[in-house]
């Protein structure tokens, strides 16, 4: 299996070097040069497998065993999820008869993203430490410096993928003071060697937080963009644009089917009904991760984009139309555009100017959704023409013109065979801040009580507008992708009247007890400066003298 650019051009990588590399030169996501289709006998060989056999069999379908052999890939997989506290890793709940809920936080972190990010990270020391054992003594080994700019969720998951792994050392900005306490705490007490937590100081208020952590970004995004020092670091992207990041969460779609065919009534088939997933998106990774599954054969009747009022994709969904600010409601499409940042963002790119509104739901607030680029190409090659191979040229082609249209102009109006060809797989649905609350508070107070948290309750409420369409035998599978306890602000609004509820009981894990007062190890920049913060790269990874204190200021 070999991955080419979502832009074209005529390189192939493997999946070694796909992962390690990230974005494509020209700028394009890396897909694999085909979807594989499940083994025959899946349904019945799969059926009874743990999620980390699961893990092996669809992973060995895109890698190749010359790179990974199956030995190898298993101690892989398993030394990923060991840190789960699930036995299941992602289990499947059922809330009523016709909706379940994926629970994938029962991670370090409490969020989807570590399923990914401790896959990633222990790849990226696998390959570096086979990579290093072939050198010649006294050879330089290759290393890698993965630098990202967060405001809570992406930033833990990235660190505690990467802790103590060899050869790897991790650098995450963030807004001094400006990050919940329990996300700052979940960052800074990791004191690995290899972690560095920069807080970015400066003076702002709570409508400036954002902006703060846009030039954070903005300074990743210089450093990837500074060849000298890129190449003398060799820079590491851990976002969602990580084609080992979908990978990883293709697995959980499948064990979610089986769970679901566990939990039927006695007496029935799962072929008798439709199985629906229903994904809180925001940069569109987790939800193409289902395509990728859907794809391949797992019988999915539809898969749902549950977006906030920062509405891109329902709005591509309903009008074709793929454009940062809704230009129906009269806004200027290009006025304070934010582009998602190579290697950093981790969701949130709303700033006073850019159009973005911060929601209660803060991980879906974006304006471009980065993984929608590999689903435009899909629809693309739909609509091309001529042999494979002319099609996957046309489809980089027009993929590279949509993208150069979003860039300079803010939007872009697909053709209506590609809306057509999006609708076939995909539905899409807006939910506000204030259904968001209404949910939370529904769902505790519902047949079986569930505390949701409010990228979760999206994912409820748009279930249930969307299961009104639904055919009678359709079973929805809602996506749980944070612990409660990870907003406590907005579970709290929305409980705080609710007879019997105490957040310190019904939500708050042990994990989180005493967290705030565990040891910190932060490195204070005193403005957000690109020359400040390479300043703490090279002092830290560098060949100079000395070693950064545990906490300090530059």
């Amino acid at each position: 299996m070999k991955y080419f650019s979502t832009r074209g051009g005529s390189e192939r990588l493997s999946f070694e070097e796909t992962v390690l590399t990230g974005l494509a030169p020209n700028g394009g996501l890396y897909i694999p040069e085909y979807i594989p289709t499940l083994p025959e006998n899946w349904r019945s060989e799969w059926k009874n497998y743990s999620f980390v056999d699961l893990s092996v069999a669809v992973l060995s379908l895109y890698i190749s065993k010359d790179e990974i052999s199956e030995p190898e890939l298993r101690q892989l997989v398993e030394k990923s999820y060991k840190t789960f506290r699930h036995p299941d890793v992602t289990p499947v709940k059922k809330l009523d008869d016709k909706t379940f809920v994926l629970e994938l936080f029962h991670g370090p972190t409490f969020a989807f993203k570590d399923v990914a990010l401790q896959l990633l990270g222990n790849l990226f020391e696998f390959f570096l430490l086979r990579r290093n054992a072939a050198k010649a003594a006294g050879a330089e080994l290759e290393k890698l410096t993965v630098v990202g700019a967060t405001s809570g969720d992406t930033g833990s998951a990235a660190i505690y993928g990467l802790r103590g792994k060899a050869n790897v050392s991790i650098f995450i900005l963030h807004p001094k003071g400006r990050v919940s306490p329990i996300q700052e705490a979940q960052m800074t007490t990791v004191t690995d060697a290899n972690v560095h937590n920069v807080a970015v100081k400066g003076t702002f208020d709570d409508c400036q937080v954002r902006m703060i952590l846009e030039t954070a970004m903005d300074i990743v995004k210089s450093l990837f963009a500074d060849r000298e020092f890129n190449s003398t670091h060799r820079l590491a992207a851990v976002n969602s644009i990580n084609w080992a990041r979908i990978l990883a969460q293709t697995v959980y779609y499948f064990l979610a089917y089986f769970q679901l065919q566990s939990q039927l009534p006695a007496g029935t088939n799962i072929d008798d009904f439709g199985v629906e997933f229903v994904v809180p998106t925001g940069n569109f990774g987790d939800v193409l991760a289902g395509y990728y599954a859907k794809r391949m054969g797992l019988p999915v009747f539809k898969l749902v984009v549950a977006t906030n009022e920062n509405d891109i994709l329902a709005r591509f969904w309903k009008s074709g139309s793929y454009e940062k600010v809704d230009s129906s409601a009269g806004h200027d499409s290009s006025s304070g555009a934010t582009a998602p940042v190579d290697g950093s963002s981790d969701g949130k790119q709303g700033t006073v100017t850019s159009g973005v509104k911060e929601t209660l739901s803060p991980a879906m607030d974006i304006m471009v959704s980065s993984n929608f680029e590999r689903l435009l190409w899909y629809l693309a090659f739909e609509n091309a023409s001529g042999s494979q191979e002319a099609k996957e040229v046309e489809a980089g082609k027009l993929l590279s013109s949509w993208m150069s249209s979003l860039k300079e102009d803010g939007r872009v109006k697909l053709p209506v065979n590609v809306l057509l060809f999006a609708r076939k797989d995909f539905a899409a649905e807006r939910i506000s801040d204030e259904q968001t609350l209404a949910t939370i508070q529904s769902f505790f107070n519902g047949p079986v009580s569930y505390i949701a948290d409010p990228h979760t309750a999206v994912g409820l409420a748009a279930a249930r507008v969307v299961a009104k369409q639904n055919p009678e035998n359709v079973r929805q599978i809602v996506l749980s992708t944070a612990h409660p306890a990870k907003f406590s602000e907005a579970v709290s609004r929305a409980l705080k009247d609710q007879a019997g509820f105490d957040f310190d009981r019904d939500v708050l894990p042990q994990e989180f007890r005493g967290l705030l007062e565990k040891e910190k190890r932060v490195i204070d920049v005193e403005r957000p400066d690109v020359d400040l913060v390479k300043a703490v790269i090279e002092s830290t990874v560098g060949h100079q003298a000395g070693k950064l204190a545990s906490s300090g200021s530059v």
